[in-house]
């Protein structure tokens, strides 16, 4: 059901789109239109530079929380190991060695 709040939308909405297009066809315009161009594709290198890095800077982490959690809380590998080593029987009983 289209009211009058959605045909105002739609109104505003083609007006800003005929004004920008008139706006863009100026020379002003145009030379806004080819800064953003360019800063879109700053954008976009550093966004690819970022996800190239981020594996990397997840390895990294890795290293560094466990090396924090070695000198912080000597006990917490063998903790995580019984967690973990408790929790993979209980979801998988088939790997549970046989109790004498």
């Amino acid at each position: 059901m289209v009211n009058a709040k959605h045909l105002a939308t739609f109104i505003l909405g083609a007006a800003a789109g005929v004004a920008l297009n008139k706006y863009f066809q100026t020379e002003e315009g145009e030379k806004a239109l080819a800064d953003l161009k360019v800063k879109a594709g700053q954008f976009k290198d550093e966004a690819e530079q970022a996800i190239d890095k981020a594996p990397e800077y997840f390895e990294k982490l890795k290293t560094e929380v466990s090396a924090t959690l070695k000198d912080n809380f000597p006990d917490a590998e063998v903790f995580l190991q019984e967690l973990f080593g408790k929790t993979k029987a209980a979801n998988n009983p088939a790997t549970e060695e046989p109790k004498a």
